[in-house]
């Protein structure tokens, strides 16, 4: 190749470069509103989103000063979910990026309606991830939700966040879904999806002002609120704290929780699960379907309120009988519950008749949610104590020696 010609192609080599490695479509962080929430409402046939932006600055101030809250928060209506977030620029000075969303909540009333067409918005915009969790507001607006000042967090967003993935791991009162997880069970066979909630303990009014983190006790408090229940897209119910702890035990999700058993003389041993697994299975036999759960747990003793002797192995045996009781009454009350009131497989009873036996689940497809509230449940568990702690005697045994 001659001179010419090498230096004709090293200056198309430099410009395709420059093309390349450019910033044309660049936006500064100055530019964008930092969205950690988005909240989807229902008003008639009208969409209402709501989002909780930060303000840089405010979150960097040490004491604020300036007085200003460390969020703020933009509202806009519109016939589908994207104008309504495009609707925001009448009143965002900035454009509302939400690549770092916590979570997005729905009002009870807008759940119940339908949540599909969200989905389809959250999943199909390149902006979102889909490892945001999604929420429910229980008997409130979600609005109403990202209303409210937090205390502990300076940006609510992540204090939702943080208590919900806290009272999944060391509770098992509710459980964190993402927008995939969430997904994946709505678009599969033989399981129906279910979210964590939430719901506002106090004023709401009080709690939109600066005064609500000055003091000990806030007016108004974000309260995890155990686990909303949906059929399809559509909420059905919720499941209480009890309910929400057998629902995590059927699956197998209780990470680390706290429960308790009777003592033979009154008083109470607290036990903590440490370790958990569930395998779920089904069957069908003339035209019965009987499902069935089996529970492994480990736990260890955290508190003894009587006079019992741990020393011996009797006792750690009865303790081991009465939790697995404890764990088998848990699940079945879960699932009682969804048999009875709202006929919704929430466990994946379905996806395992599937797995085991195939031409058995075509024929019961149609007409699961029947067959789910007809059918036969049987739950066994097996519950193994570990450790009692530093000590062997409770106090009570001790002050009686």
């Amino acid at each position: 190749m001659s001179r010419g010609r090498r230096a004709v192609a090293a200056a198309c080599a430099s410009l395709l470069a420059l093309l390349l490695a450019g910033c044309w479509d660049r936006r500064e962080l100055n530019e964008l509103g930092i969205s950690m929430a988005m909240g989807i409402d229902r008003a008639g046939d009208q969409y209402e989103v709501t989002v909780q932006v930060v303000q840089p600055g405010e979150v960097t101030q040490k004491d604020g000063q300036s007085g200003r809250a460390p969020v703020t928060v933009y509202k806009a209506s519109g016939a589908t979910l994207f104008e309504a977030l495009r609707r925001m620029t009448n009143d965002s000075p900035r454009k509302i990026y939400s690549s770092h969303l916590r979570f997005a909540i729905f009002g009870e009333e807008a759940a119940r309606q339908g949540i599909g067409d969200a989905l389809d918005l959250l999943s199909r915009d390149n902006e979102l991830r889909t490892d945001f969790y999604l929420l429910v507001a229980k008997g409130t607006t979600a609005e109403n939700v990202l209303d409210i000042l937090t205390p502990m967090e300076k940006i609510p967003a992540n204090k939702v966040y943080r208590s919900i993935d806290m009272s999944e791991r060391n509770g098992g009162f509710t459980a964190a879904v993402s927008l995939d997880e969430f997904i994946s069970v709505y678009v599969s066979d033989g399981k129906e999806p279910t979210v964590g909630g939430v719901e506002v303990a106090g004023s709401d009014e009080a709690g939109r002002f600066r005064e609500n983190v000055k003091t000990i006790r806030p007016a108004a408090r974000i309260l995890n609120a155990g686990l909303a229940v949906f059929r399809e897209d559509k909420l059905v119910g919720w499941l209480n704290e009890a309910e929400s702890k057998g629902y995590n035990i059927v699956v197998g999700n209780v990470k680390n929780a706290v429960d308790h058993v009777a003592c033979p003389d009154g008083g109470n041993v607290a036990l903590e699960w440490v370790d958990s697994t569930s395998k779920l299975g089904g069957s069908v036999r003339n035209g019965a379907v009987h499902l069935r759960v089996d529970v492994r747990v480990e736990e260890n003793i955290g508190e003894v309120q009587c006079a019992m002797d741990l020393s011996r192995p009797s006792a750690i045996r009865d303790l081991e009988r009465k939790a697995e009781k404890r764990v088998e009454e848990l699940a079945l009350q879960a699932v009682e519950t969804m048999q009875k009131t709202y006929g919704s497989d929430i466990f994946g009873f379905g996806e395992a008749i599937h797995r085991s036996d195939p031409r058995a689940w075509r024929s019961l497809k149609k007409d699961w949610e029947e067959s789910f509230k007809n059918a036969r449940v049987d739950v066994k568990a097996t519950v193994k104590i570990r450790r009692s702690g530093t000590i062997v005697d409770s106090m009570q045994r001790k002050k009686g020696d």
